[in-house]
């Protein structure tokens, strides 16, 4: 019987390695990609916003010659 306890226990321990090891390498396969390409990505996105406020306010000053009232139309519509 002692050379099945062993066994046994040998089988034990090599699949809780494999688990944990498992686990540890899901962990940095998630951690490692998203925050390289997140950071990336976050500047990108700052980059765009700011764009996307600038041709807003230009659309606001063409909209305030033209039309000098869209505002208040557009505050009533809103309501």
């Amino acid at each position: 019987m002692g050379v099945l306890e062993f066994i046994i226990s040998l089988v034990a321990m090599v699949l809780t390695a494999i688990t944990v090891w498992i686990l540890l390498l899901r962990k940095s396969r998630r951690r490692a990609p998203i925050q390289a390409e997140g950071h990336y990505e976050l500047n990108e996105l700052a980059g765009m916003a700011a764009s996307l406020k600038d041709r807003i306010d230009t659309l606001e000053s063409i909209l305030d010659a033209e039309a000098p009232d869209w505002r208040e139309q557009n505050e009533h519509g809103s309501e």
